[in-house]
């Protein structure tokens, strides 16, 4: 019987300061954001050959995050959020499902928040 599981890589809490956002000053201004990733592959030949080159590799799913946090500006969370999902997915073809959690830190309403998410998940077919 054979058997397949997926390994979870997990990238915390990546920050970024970024210019993103509904009102212009915030676009002028930037502000903080944080990015959670997590990304599910079968990881049995990086294991078997302890190679980077069979894995997925977390500092290249970094660059593809600041690729598209640092990029031009969008009006949305949710956006960035299918952003990041869409090319990581076309960069690493061993990704099988991957979340992203993007958060505005001190969004700029009317309220006392930490933080206001988005967050999404992405399955290959």
């Amino acid at each position: 019987m054979k058997t397949s599981s997926l390994m979870r890589l997990t990238i915390s809490s990546a920050e970024f300061y970024a210019y993103h956002g509904v009102k212009a000053e915030e676009q002028v201004l930037g502000g903080k954001y944080q990015v959670d990733l997590d990304l599910y592959y079968d990881s049995r030949e990086a294991i078997i050959n302890d190679d980077v080159n069979y894995a997925v590799n977390y500092e290249e799913a970094l660059f593809c995050i600041e690729e598209v946090i640092l990029g031009d500006p969008f009006n949305l969370i949710e956006t960035i959020a299918n952003e990041i999902l869409n090319s990581l997915l076309e960069k690493f073809t061993r990704i099988h499902q991957a979340t992203v959690r993007v958060r505005k830190m001190n969004a700029p309403i009317r309220r006392v928040v930490s933080y206001v998410e988005a967050e999404q998940t992405m399955t290959r077919e």
